[in-house]
């Protein structure tokens, strides 16, 4: 599975309430959560960011509160992956369960700019920088997980496998 897109770039120990802040937690609503993604960090995001667009950031994004809102709000808003430096534990497991597929590239991070078209290859874990003719490897996504993503998630997944195999 392949996923090209346009980066917006940012910065370290990006946290769960600069992605979605807690003002905004009163509905659990995707589309509503999307409205306001990531304004703490840059308020014009919401409104810039376009569907199949890619989060590259520092150290240490979505620490802070184990709030599954967080990659619900970045999915909704037609982010289709994230790359950073590392992730906060918890965020690394809610992203992946609502079907956001993830990745740590430190050179990546360093080395690509706003604006910047990449790709990403997530059977082989190769990632080309388009702009820049860069190539970067990753660990690839192995196919349970990437079962998840297009499912979209654990709980579509599960939904999935259970009617498959005849429970309801």
């Amino acid at each position: 599975m392949k996923i090209r897109g346009k980066i917006w770039k940012f910065g370290d120990n990006i946290d769960t309430d600069a992605i979605i802040p807690a003002r905004y937690l009163n509905t659990s609503d995707p589309k509503e959560l999307a409205k306001h993604v990531m304004e703490d960090a840059d308020k014009d995001f919401p409104s810039k960011v376009k569907e199949g667009d890619i989060i590259v950031a520092g150290k240490n994004f979505g620490c802070g509160s184990s709030r599954e809102h967080a990659p619900i709000a970045i999915k909704a808003a037609g982010v289709q992956a994230v790359i950073a430096k590392s992730f906060a534990r918890i965020f690394f497991r809610n992203a992946f369960n609502i079907g956001l597929p993830i990745f740590e590239v430190p050179e990546l991070v360093d080395e690509a700019s706003e604006g910047d078209e990449i790709e990403i290859d997530m059977d082989s874990g190769e990632i080309v920088n388009l702009t820049k003719g860069k190539n970067y490897k990753t660990k690839p996504i192995p196919d349970f997980m990437q079962e998840l993503i297009k499912a979209g998630g654990l709980v579509e997944w599960t939904k999935k496998r259970l009617t498959m195999e005849g429970i309801k």
